[in-house]
């Protein structure tokens, strides 16, 4: 019973979890640069308070955010459907892949300057070692140096994926998964 002049206080409908959600939603949709305050705030249907009360500051939750998207791409990647053998295959038609189903992780964690402490390869290498079980298979192949492979591999994965992203990469994935083994084989013999 409430009594005059007595107010119960309001409860908390706005939660962390529901935040981070909504502030994901929007990176996946329109890109971390347009997790602004006030744009997360219309979105989640609250004022900017809840988020500077669960949160610091911007920075803050953007990193949050590219942890969660790191996380993302992980599970992407182990989730992926296996085409090839070839060694480094899998691995560049599942980021091609990524980059035109998730355009806007893809910027964010592959394109982007800020990346909060972590590598390209750390990232792309993931918690269960991705890129090392790639080298794996390509030393059980014979190739001597799997690194200097990997690079040459990388500079023309990422640069297909790239080119997905602007719609400048049109090839079937017949057409991608041979384009790599070819790759790769080149690559091995040179």
């Amino acid at each position: 019973m409430i009594r005059d002049g007595e107010f119960m206080a309001r409860k908390e409908t706005i939660t962390k979890d529901y935040l981070f959600e909504t502030a994901f939603q929007m990176v996946r949709e329109e890109g971390i640069e347009n997790v602004t305050a006030r744009k997360l705030a219309a979105k989640a249907g609250c004022s900017t308070q809840p988020i500077f009360r669960l949160y610091e500051n911007m920075e803050e939750l953007w990193q949050e955010l590219f942890e969660r998207a790191v996380d993302y791409f992980e599970e992407y990647y182990n989730k992926a459907k296996l085409y090839d053998f070839t060694p480094f295959v899998n691995l560049g038609i599942t980021y091609i892949q990524f980059a035109v189903e998730e355009k806007q992780l893809f910027q964010m964690l592959f394109l982007a300057e800020k990346r909060y402490g972590k590598s390209l390869y750390e990232i792309l290498n993931g918690k269960m070692g991705a890129v090392g079980r790639e080298f794996m298979k390509a030393q059980n192949e014979g190739c001597k140096n799997p690194g200097d492979l990997f690079m040459k591999m990388w500079i023309f994965i990422h640069g297909s994926a790239c080119m997905s992203i602007t719609g400048d990469y049109d090839l079937e994935l017949s057409e991608t998964i041979q384009l790599l083994k070819n790759a790769y084989k080149g690559f091995l013999n040179s």
